[in-house]
């Protein structure tokens, strides 16, 4: 399927010379967001995953989706003082300074088998990030997955070690 189609180019958002890659039109469509979402758990099902982790906020419409079909459970990554238990954080670098991520400390189990997704892989930093917390805690990754895939921004090379799958590849 040509998930591209359902991709809209928004020109200078959130900030002038930036193209936003808007996944809204693929969410209208009921065929288009329940085929993205076999696409992305496709040869996963012999895999037992115990847990897909999803990203804030945009891991957050597809991870329950993927965790549903996997028949596992869903844990959200969020930035600090979301999440309303105990966390563990993990900080990052971006382009102008520094963002953290947290987890729930009881969110993954030793052992867990772990889907990651997220909606883009853009520099990788909020993925690597989440790897990092999902290790911490001792889940075992099986894969990361991520609708978009900006390459020119190498975000893949971050998270290299594991791996990854994209839908759509710019």
């Amino acid at each position: 399927m040509d998930f591209k189609s359902y991709i809209r180019d928004v020109p200078d958002f959130p900030k002038p010379g930036i193209i936003f890659k808007d996944i809204t039109p693929l969410l209208q469509s009921h065929w288009a967001l329940s085929s993205a979402a076999d696409s992305l758990i496709k040869d996963l099902k012999k895999e037992d995953i115990d847990k897909v982790v999803g990203m804030e906020s945009r891991g957050f419409i597809f991870g329950p989706m993927l965790a549903e079909r996997l028949e596992s459970g869903f844990v959200p990554i969020r930035k600090p003082g979301k999440l309303p238990y105990k966390t563990l954080s993990e900080s990052y670098n971006l382009e102008y300074g520094t963002d953290t991520m947290e987890i729930h400390v009881d969110g993954i189990t030793k052992g867990d088998r772990v889907l990651i997704h997220d909606d883009v892989l853009a520099t990788g930093g909020t993925a690597l990030a989440t790897t990092k917390l999902v290790e911490k805690l001792g889940g075992i990754i099986v894969q990361c997955n991520f609708l978009i895939e900006l390459s020119f921004l190498n975000g893949r090379e971050k998270i290299k070690p594991f791996k990854v799958k994209s839908l759509i590849t710019y």
